[in-house]
């Protein structure tokens, strides 16, 4: 297992758009969560790095459970390993999930 790994994602959350402002305040209250968009029918890109696969897939739950949000699909996921070990960087392992914005 690596010693040191970061997984970098983004999702599109789909909102009722009459409840954006509420359901980005609850986004921003993930420490590991950043929104970088929005659009005024609704949907939200927000990007999270955690360091494991298990905590996007946590927060996507807490997201999908929130009031007013119609649905939380992950569209990207990088994952980043050894940072601290440059001698015997494996690099990076990319996968793109292709959906609707």
């Amino acid at each position: 297992m690596p010693r040191n790994e970061v997984h970098i994602s983004s999702l599109i959350v789909h909102v009722v758009p009459e409840h954006l402002d509420s359901v980005k305040v609850q986004i921003q209250q993930f420490d590991t969560a950043e929104i970088y968009g929005e659009s005024p029918e609704g949907k939200i890109v927000v990007v999270l790095e955690t360091q494991s696969e298990g905590f996007i897939t946590d927060v996507i739950d807490k997201i999908n459970n929130f009031t007013h949000v119609v649905s939380t699909v992950m569209v990207y996921h990088q994952i980043e390993r050894d940072l601290d070990d440059e001698q015997e960087n494996t690099g990076s392992q990319q996968s793109q999930v292709e959906g609707e914005v």
